[in-house]
């Protein structure tokens, strides 16, 4: 069970920095895509990376 818990943790971390680079190219003027997509993408990137997260503190501690 620890490897599926590493795995996930792995996955959040992906997920987590998807999402904070897509909060810092908002940031940018003038960027391609526009900012509604961009906010749409962070946030599904750091909602799938915190459901990630809590799958593996879930495993980690509980099982």
């Amino acid at each position: 069970m620890k490897i599926a818990a590493i795995i996930f943790f792995i996955f959040s971390a992906f997920l987590l920095l998807g999402a904070i680079k897509y909060f810092l190219e908002l940031t940018r003027p003038g960027v391609y895509p526009p900012k509604q997509i961009l906010k749409k993408r962070a946030a599904a990137l750091a909602g799938g990376g915190g459901i990630f997260l809590l799958i593996a503190i879930m495993i980690t501690y509980f099982l």
